[in-house]
């Protein structure tokens, strides 16, 4: 189900004490004879458990706001384990969804930090795809708030993802589809052989809805994308006490950039003409063949090993990723004066050294060291028109601008920290965490946090906390371009500025509290406020689909969160509401890519981020009747910014998607068990704008999905 889970986080902070007894109880047990009734293969699965108990006592979140999504939870969705990772990440509270299939959570742009049982999954090159599906996932946590010290980096939520590892040699088969000529065949299976476990799942995605809608039609024009997911997970319990796993994942998505039919040319030279590519200045719109590919390679290798009073955790983690964009060369001159081929390339790797020492019955410690090195690498090669000195055209013929660079970059982290039970009903967890990283810029930070926890009443949990966060911008989306190169052309910038991104500093305040009311239903509210120094956002600019990160020199944050959860026998429900606010103020890196007018507005302005939205709201509920499951959810969102009276001055257009889901389970069935199931995604067919191509580093407009009906068959085995 879908949960606020804040006792359970505290909890899980004494699980490393509580874990001793049954382990050596265990390391007995498995040492004596065996009976006849007693197969190893039980063994292993308690062993298995216990052990994912100690890791999980080594990052317990006390103090921040968790919401679980559990496997049941999702199949539970409309479109169950069909849908994408961020489709299931929305349904937490105040989480905003954007065009690209991005998030923004509390008024962050992105900040998002994937972890995959723990372990760091670094950041890719990826706008369209997602590298992880909601298949591979037991459950799913969304970690936010004001995060304890085993936290940095990218701290505006931790979706942390436990992976399902089975042990009973089972498998399903799986075909999903329907509108927008969908078809998503899939097949996953689980099993052991002696101490060894492991789980593979594969997945293949077709349809002509790969991007958003830019011009509100059902079936948008050039649109289409394969997309191809794989996944393995492997684990071998040694002993009682250690394990080691391996994680294995690739991801290989292309997309067509949709096209808008009956369009005419955007761009004019300086001198107000429009431009002509060798005699030609039309081109139809419909006609225009932009493509990207994004792939993702990631790679995970974990030791655990726990004793009565230490657990501790080595991992050795990678990825490699890929983003190309090839452009409709005279199409794009035509409309935006440049045709660039980008491909850009990232190589990250390191390591991540955790564990938990129970000091005394009040004391418990953690700490931990990650490494991580970075290798992007940019290659851009330009068609422009050379212009005149008058602004006119020095030429029809295009030239061409190559525009290659590389770099690496070093991220060194290390937290201390101590969960300090002052009473039988309060703990205090505080700590320091120190950040280095050096690329683009060298900049450190040395963050205090701290977390009290207070459970006054049996049925209730109050916290307050306080967190010092350090934020580098995403060093693989950090422009290399040398602007120098495009004077004189049709692809020079707006502004002649180019400051090289800087990590953001920003004080993180959160107080929240959550009540059992009645058995099975859990309320709480959360409120928080931020402050920060170059306060990191990211923005579309140019022709090919790739983000861009700038600072604001000041940013302010705040909001309050309402979550519900309801879950008792065969029916499950949720209803989340969060307001929101967020400001920026005087743009300071990346100037480039805007307007000397907008910069000079910003600079002396708050105005609202891009990703702003005042209400953001989630709601579900499902109901399983003799294997037959109902269920229903929906979003509302009441508006990302637009361009107004001034920068960002205007919201867009609220809205609100509702979602059924109707599956049976046929139990007895000839061949064995089978599920069918049919979805309908935007009942209502409801036409909304989720941006319309104006703002601050917003691209072009994009629409949600209209009504598809899906329906889709699973086979178990």
């Amino acid at each position: 189900m879908l949960v606020r889970d804040l006792k359970a986080a505290l909890l899980a902070g004494a699980m490393g004490a509580a874990l001793a007894a049954p382990l050596a109880a265990y390391a007995q047990e498995a040492a004596a004879p065996r009976q006849a009734d007693s197969p190893v293969t039980d063994i292993v699965v308690t062993a298995a458990r216990r052990l994912s108990e100690a890791r999980a006592s080594i990052q317990p979140q006390v103090g921040a706001s968790t919401y679980t999504i559990d496997s049941k939870a999702i199949q539970a969705l409309p479109g169950g384990d069909n849908v994408s990772m961020n489709q299931v990440v929305l349904q937490a509270p105040g989480v905003a969804q954007d065009s690209y299939g991005q998030l923004h959570i509390r008024g962050e742009h992105n900040g998002l930090q994937f972890r995959l049982n723990g372990v760091i999954l670094p950041e890719g090159l990826s706008v369209f795809s997602q590298a992880l599906s909601p298949r591979l996932a037991d459950k799913i946590q969304l970690i936010t708030g004001a995060l304890p010290a085993e936290y940095g980096l990218r701290t505006a939520g931790i979706v942390d993802i436990t992976t399902k590892s089975m042990f009973d040699n089972s498998g399903q088969a799986s075909v999903y589809g329907g509108s927008h000529d969908q078809v998503q065949p899939s097949v996953d299976y689980g099993g052991s052989s002696g101490s060894l476990n492991y789980f593979v799942s594969l997945g293949y995605l077709h349809n002509d809805l790969g991007v958003e809608s830019p011009d509100g039609r059902s079936n948008p024009l050039h649109d289409r994308t394969d997309q191809f997911q794989g996944f393995g997970y492997l684990e071998d319990t040694i002993d009682p006490e250690t394990r080691v796993s391996l994680i294995a994942g690739s991801s290989i998505q292309r997309f067509q950039i949709p096209d808008v039919a009956g369009e005419t040319s955007t761009f004019t030279l300086p001198s107000g003409q429009a431009i002509n590519v060798d005699g030609q200045t039309a081109y139809p719109s419909d006609r225009l063949n932009e493509n990207q590919r994004e792939v993702t390679h990631y790679l995970i290798g974990s030791y655990l090993h726990t004793t009565d009073r230490f657990t501790g955790q080595l991992s050795l983690f990678a990825r490699y990723s890929t983003l190309s964009f090839a452009p409709d060369v005279l199409g794009d001159l035509i409309y935006n004066g440049i045709a660039q081929t980008a491909a850009k390339s990232d190589t990250a790797g390191g390591l991540q050294a955790e564990g938990v020492y129970h000091l005394t019955e009040a004391h418990t410690l953690r700490g931990g060291v990650i490494v991580e090195i970075d290798r992007s690498t940019s290659q851009t090669s330009s068609q422009v028109i050379p212009l005149a000195e008058d602004g006119g055209q020095a030429s029809q013929t295009p030239e061409t601008i190559i525009d290659n660079g590389a770099k690496t970059s070093g991220t060194y982290s290390v937290y201390l920290q101590d969960e300090w039970k002052l009473l039988q009903d309060l703990t205090l967890n505080y700590g320091l965490r120190f950040d280095q990283f050096d690329g683009y810029r060298d900049e450190n930070q040395v963050s205090p946090r701290a977390n009290l926890v207070w459970l006054p009443l049996e049925h209730t949990t109050v916290h307050i906390g306080y967190a010092r966060y350090f934020t580098p911008p995403p060093f693989e989306l950090v422009a290399a371009e040398t602007i120098g190169k495009f004077a004189g052309t049709t692809g020079q910038a707006g502004a002649g500025l180019d400051t090289t991104p800087y990590a953001e500093r920003a004080d993180y305040y959160d107080v929240g509290v959550e009540q059992t009311v009645i058995r099975g239903l859990t309320v709480g509210l959360d409120t928080y406020y931020k402050r920060s120094r170059h306060l990191i956002d990211e923005g579309q600019f140019g022709a090919p689909i790739i983000l861009t990160p700038f600072n604001y020199d000041r940013g302010v944050q705040y909001g309050v969160e309402f979550s519900s959860a309801y879950q008792h026998g065969p029916l499950s429900a949720y209803f989340n509401l969060a307001y929101g606010h967020a400001q920026g103020r005087d743009i300071v890196s990346s100037q480039f890519n805007f307007a000397p007018d907008e910069l000079a507005y910003i600079k002396t302005h708050y105005i609202y981020l891009d990703h702003d939205q005042k209400f953001t709201g989630s709601a579900g509920v499902s109901y399983l009747w003799r294997g037959t499951r109902m269920s229903a959810d929906l979003i509302y969102g009441s508006g990302l910014r637009a361009e107004g009276a001034a920068p960002n001055g205007r919201e867009l257009s609220p809205y609100t998607t509702v979602n059924l889901g109707l599956s049976h389970r046929f139990k007895d069935a000839p061949l064995g068990p089978v599920e069918l199931r049919l979805d309908v995604v935007n009942l209502f067919d409801k036409k909304y704008e989720i941006r319309d191509g104006t703002g601050v580093g917003v691209g072009a407009p994009q629409f949600g999905a209209r009504r598809g009906i899906f329906g889709g068959i699973t086979k178990e085995f």
